[in-house]
């Protein structure tokens, strides 16, 4: 799987400060979630990463513990700059959301049983899971020329959303099945 050492396309130097400033802008964008906000970010605004280099990072954060943007993170950060890199992308994630959560936090308490904030709320979550949809399009399309890598996509899909597989069970069956099909798919 080609990751960190092994870009598909030729590899930016990005600054410690850039980092900073991508991750900062992908967190304090991703109200409902950050997920959306990361190919927009480093795909199409920065180029730092093609869909396909962005699919294998979303991959493998995902088969991670913890939240799949701070492990993506993590693995950007570190691919360029190091463990400085990486602890940069994290601080930048996460420093607006949390100071913005702190301020909100103690008014939400007050304000959440209000219709108008229930009604906002879902709006948040409407916008968020399109968001979601509309970068999963874009990224089957960077790999819809790779047979097996829609195979496995599409038995992903229905493992979650036709056969209600919970996502440890995806991850158990698909993962180790899809690092041997690509594995032996490399040796031919």
């Amino acid at each position: 799987m080609p990751l960190a050492n092994q870009p598909s396309c030729v590899m930016q130097r990005v600054s410690r400060y850039a980092l900073f400033c991508a991750f900062f802008k992908i967190g304090i964008c991703g109200f409902g979630g950050v997920t959306g906000w990361v190919r927009p970010i480093l795909v199409d605004e920065r180029g730092w990463l093609d869909d396909r280099e962005l699919a294998e990072f979303l991959g493998a954060s995902s088969v991670l513990p913890g939240a799949n943007t701070v492990n993506l993170a993590v693995m950007f950060g570190d691919r360029h700059q190091g463990v400085v890199g990486a602890a940069i992308a994290v601080v930048g994630l996460l420093v607006g959301p949390l100071t913005v959560l702190i301020g909100i936090a103690s008014l939400y308490d007050r304000f959440a049983t209000l219709p108008e904030v229930k009604s906002a709320l879902i709006g948040a979550a409407s916008t968020t899971a399109g968001l979601v949809i509309g970068n999963a399009y874009k990224m089957v399309r960077a790999i819809r020329a790779d047979g097996l890598a829609l195979l496995v996509a599409g038995l992903t899909f229905a493992s979650s959303a036709v056969f209600h597989f919970s996502l440890l069970t995806t991850l158990a069956i698909l993962v180790p099945t899809s690092l041997v099909l690509f594995t032996l798919s490399a040796r031919r």
